[in-house]
Formats: structure tokens, C-alpha cells, sequence
């Protein structure tokens, strides 16, 4: 297959250090596992994107990014007139226009994107390429509305896990591919420590203040790893800083490199997640490195763990505490072989591959959720587009 892939117009590949951004960190993995795979990739980025790899090519269009660090990222977030004039989304929709081109002329046989909202409004006028999204973020009711009404059956989409298609069961999923990581780089360890561990940002919906309580009941030490969210330094201030004392540390971010000697000697990661998470990377993360995790039953978490064997799905803060006293019972080994064996690399490259080949190749018949609504959005056209009837008209 000849595919191309665009995560984002403004920021290079690789993420720069500092950032967290896992949608770049998944389509390099994937770029590059297709290509050694044999398949011909392309990389949209702007100048600066290095990635190096058997059948990978990178494609710039010699545009400069807008964001090159966490600092200048936050400062486009904050940016209201930048925001207000959407220059971020037209970086975007330049290299998106430029990726159909060249696909209308032969030069790759499918468009794939991390964020749809770039590609939507372009490939509906282009119904002989094929397009795969894949899908981040919840499916909000404002997200659903978007992809109904620029719906057309060359777009697919990718969800990382069945949870996430709760809210929009009937877009034209091509499949559910979890998110893999590198086993490589978070390795075994046998033996920890007696603390727990907290990693990710540091914003209400991942539980951080509720880590802390099940750390305080239980009686453990709590280690906290991650960046301050943008615009929850105040949550940080209010609910986690006076809290901080030699039994409960903040280490702040750290980079990717330097979390598995962490997991490694964490009793159990804690997740008290308060939203519904599509994924879930860090606890897969803690798995890989042979530490089990303990988390509120949201999200993708009862698909990602296995309850009483690599961890603990639970209702309540009550139940994690208890959860807390179990963890001695699991072996560390189960957590690392679930991982190896479900959420490598390798395995999400394979879904991939045989997703992309399905969006190439459909069927003859579309799938009658996707025919249907394709059909009922021709025929509301048609309807806006005729002259209304008078009286006159009719006799």
C-alpha cells in the first residue's frame, strides 16, 4: 500500500521532548512498522520532522511549524487570536489539500489521519479515496454532529477501544485497534518497592486528588508524575499542593525515558479516572513494566485490564483501597505476558495494516449504516437545492 499520514500541519515529528502528545508518538510507530513491513508511508509535517525508516518518507510542503515546544504550545492554546482566526486549522487543511491532490493523481492509495476535523470538509469531495480516522478523544454529542454531516463512504474510522463507540455506535468503523507500546523500553521487573504511583497529567478527570486518598487510606506512600494540565494549575494549587509532604511527592514531568524504572518498583499504579478515558496508555505502560493497576471502572478500563489477574476494575474510592491490600496476590509476570501479547506494537501495526487494506478493498456492499445515511444526505441535498411550489406552480 502507498499511505500517507498527517497527525498535525504545525508540530513536528517526533513530538518535541517536553510535549506529551501521543497521537504523534502512535502514528511514528505505525509509520514505521508499515514501512518495515514493506508498505510505501508518507509523513505530513512541517520542517524539523526527522523520522527515519525503512519505506518512510517525510513530506514538509516547506511549511514552518507554529509550535516547537510545550511553551510555544501552550502559548497557541492561549492564543485567542490565532484561536478566533483558526490559523492552526488552516496550517492543517494546506497539507490536507495537498495530500488529495497527489492521492487523485496515483501517488498513494489511502489518506490517514489523527484528527478528523482537518480532513472532514476535503474528503467529501473526494469520494474515490479512501480516508481512516482514528479517533482520540470521546465521541462528544458536538464531535458526532460533525462526522454525520460531512459523512460520505470513503471515511472510516478507527476507535481504541469499544467503550469509546458508546455515544456513536453506528459511524462506519473500520475496526477497534488498541493503542500498543514499546515492551522494549518499558521491560520487566519482578521486584518493587512498597510505594504506589500516580502518572499522567495532573488534571481533574484523571483522578489525581482521589490517588491521593486511596494512598493517605491505605497507607502508602504516593509518587505523582506528570504535567501540570493546561488551566489546572489552579486544581494543582487547591487540591494537590497542600497535600505534598515526604509521604505524598510531586516529581513533576519527566521524559518517556525515565518512567519504567518507576513502574518498575511501584507496588501498583493507581487510576482513578473520573471521565470516560478512551484509552489509557500509562496503564498499559505499568503492565508492561509487571505492575499491576487499580482503577475505577470508566472508560477502557475493564478492556485493558484483567480484574484480578493484572490489576483491579472497582466502583468506588472505598473498593481501590481495598484493592490496595490484594495487590500482593497478583504476579507481576501476568501483567507483563497481557501486554506482550495484546498491546505491543507489533499487534496494533498488524490492525492496522489489515484495516487499511479493508478501507482499499470494501466490499461491493457498504455497510447499510453507512449506505444509508450517505443516501438520506444526497436526498436532503436534492430537496434544498429544488425551488418551492406555489399555488401557481401547481396548476
Amino acid at each position: 500500500m502507498k499511505i500517507a499520514i498527517m497527525v498535525r500541519a504545525f508540530i513536528p515529528m517526533p513530538r518535541p521532548k517536553d510535549m506529551i502528545y501521543a497521537p504523534i508518538d502512535l502514528a511514528v510507530a505505525i509509520a514505521k512498522g508499515l514501512g518495515a513491513k514493506g508498505h510505501q508511508v508518507t509523513l505530513f509535517a512541517p520542517i524539523g520532522t526527522e523520522v527515519h525508516g525503512q519505506n518512510v518518507t517525510v513530506e514538509t510542503m516547506n511549511l514552518r511549524p507554529l509550535v516547537k515546544n510545550q511553551q510555544e504550545f501552550t502559548a497557541l492554546l492561549d492564543n485567542t487570536e490565532h484561536l478566533s482566526h483558526d490559523v492552526h486549522g488552516l496550517w492543517d487543511r494546506y497539507m490536507v489539500n495537498e495530500m488529495y491532490e497527489r492521492a487523485r493523481a496515483g501517488e498513494f492509495d489511502l489518506l490517514y489521519f489523527h484528527h478528523p476535523e482537518s480532513a472532514l470538509s476535503t474528503a467529501v469531495k473526494y469520494l474515490d479515496i479512501p480516508t481512516v480516522y482514528t479517533l482520540h478523544d470521546p465521541i462528544y454529542p458536538w464531535y458526532r454532529e460533525l462526522f454525520e454531516l460531512y459523512n460520505s463512504p470513503n471515511q472510516h474510522y478507527v476507535s481504541i477501544s469499544n467503550n469509546q463507540r458508546r455515544d456513536a455506535p453506528d459511524l462506519p468503523y473500520l475496526s477497534t485497534v488498541y493503542n500498543g507500546t514499546d515492551v522494549e523500553l518499558f521491560n520487566f521487573s519482578d521486584e518493587h518497592e512498597d510505594y504506589l504511583l500516580f502518572t499522567g497529567r495532573i488534571t481533574p478527570v484523571k483522578g489525581v486528588k482521589e490517588a491521593i486518598q486511596v494512598a493517605k487510606s491505605s497507607n502508602h506512600r504516593l509518587l505523582i508524575i506528570g504535567p501540570i494540565d493546561h488551566g489546572s494549575q489552579g486544581y494543582f494549587d487547591q487540591y494537590i499542593k497542600p497535600e505534598l509532604d515526604d509521604r505524598i511527592l510531586f516529581l513533576g514531568r519527566m521524559d518517556q525515558e525515565q518512567l519504567p524504572k518507576y513502574y518498575q518498583k511501584a507496588k501498583a499504579v493507581l487510576t482513578p479516572i473520573q471521565w470516560e478515558e478512551p484509552f489509557g496508555l500509562t496503564t498499559v505502560e505499568a503492565m508492561a513494566c509487571g505492575t499491576p493497576v487499580i482503577s475505577l471502572h470508566r472508560g477502557a478500563a475493564p478492556e485493558i485490564i484483567v480484574d484480578g489477574k493484572t490489576g483491579f476494575v472497582v466502583h468506588s474510592i472505598a473498593e481501590m483501597v481495598e484493592a490496595v491490600g490484594k495487590v500482593d496476590q497478583l504476579k507481576r509476570q501476568d501483567c507483563r505476558d497481557h501486554v506482550a501479547k495484546t498491546f505491543a506494537i507489533s499487534q496494533m501495526v498488524d490492525h492496522y495494516e489489515e484495516a487499511f487494506q479493508r478501507a482499499i478493498h470494501p466490499s461491493d456492499q457498504l455497510p447499510l449504516t453507512t449506505a444509508t445515511s450517505f443516501i438520506k444526505k444526497k436526498i436532503r441535498r436534492v430537496k434544498r437545492s429544488l425551488p418551492r411550489l406555489t399555488k401557481f406552480d401547481t396548476k
